[in-house]
C-alpha cells in the first residue's frame, strides 16, 4: 500500500492520513511527526519497519512559526504543560474515534521527537489508547509521571547520546518512570544526535516484528 493510496481524512479532530493494512498479524502503527512535518512525513518509515500495517498518521495541531507541531512549548526542551496535558488528551480521543471509523485494533505509537513526546505524554495520560509505544529522541513531556499502571505495555525508547537538544539525564528520567509505572522498557543509547539514523530503524524494525 503507497502512500498515494491512504485517505486523507479531515471528519474526526485532526488532519490525518490513514493506510489499510494488508497483513492482519501487525498492530496498526500511530505516527507521530516532528516539529516540522506533517501527516505524510513518517508513512514510508511505518512501511519500512513495520510492513502490511495498518498505518493511522494525524497532523499535530500547534503551529509554531508555520511548524505543525503536537503542542506548544516556551522555548528549546521548555513544554507548556498546560498545553501537552490538552493535546495528549485531544489526541487520545482522536485516536478512540479513528479506531471506531476504520476498525483498528489499540495501535502502536511511533514517534519522533516532538511526536515521541506527546506518544509519551497518551502513555502517562491515557495509556489504554495505546498498545506499545516507539519513542525516538524523546523527552520528560510532564512532571507528574503515569498517572494509571502501564503493566507490561512494551516501550522502546531510541536516545541519541551526542543529541544536543535532549540531556542524557531526562531520557534516563523518561524511561525510568515508564518503568516504574510497569512498562517493559528496552532503552538503547545510539552513536547519534537528534536525527533519525539508520540504527533507529533496524531496531524500531526488530521490535515490531516481536510478537
Amino acid at each position: 500500500m503507497t502512500p498515494t493510496e491512504a485517505d486523507a481524512g479531515t471528519a474526526l479532530s485532526h488532519i490525518h492520513r490513514f493506510v489499510p493494512g494488508t497483513d492482519a498479524g501487525r498492530p496498526p502503527l500511530l505516527l507521530l511527526h516532528g516539529t516540522g512535518g506533517d501527516e505524510n512525513d513518517l508513512l514510508p518509515l511505518g512501511q519500512m519497519v513495520a510492513p502490511g500495517a495498518a498505518l493511522l498518521s494525524p497532523r499535530g495541531r500547534v503551529s509554531e512559526g508555520g511548524m505543525p507541531r503536537f503542542f506548544r512549548r516556551f522555548a528549546e526542551g521548555r513544554f507548556d504543560e498546560e498545553d501537552v496535558r490538552r493535546r495528549a488528551d485531544e489526541l487520545a480521543d482522536f485516536i478512540a474515534a479513528a479506531r471506531t471509523r476504520y476498525g483498528l485494533a489499540a495501535p502502536v505509537a511511533l514517534g519522533f521527537s516532538n511526536g515521541a513526546n506527546i506518544a509519551a505524554a497518551m502513555l502517562y495520560r491515557r495509556p489504554d489508547v495505546l498498545s506499545g509505544a516507539v519513542l525516538i529522541r524523546a523527552m520528560v513531556p510532564l512532571p507528574e509521571g503515569p498517572s494509571a499502571r502501564l503493566d507490561g505495555k512494551p516501550v522502546l525508547m531510541l536516545t541519541g547520546a551526542m543529541d544536543p537538544i535532549i540531556p542524557a539525564s531526562n531520557a534516563e528520567g523518561l524511561a525510568a518512570s515508564l518503568t516504574l509505572a510497569g512498562a517493559a522498557v528496552r532503552h538503547e543509547i545510539l552513536p547519534a544526535g537528534h536525527g533519525l539514523t539508520q540504527p533507529d530503524i533496524t531496531l524500531a524494525r526488530e521490535f515490531l516484528a516481536r510478537p
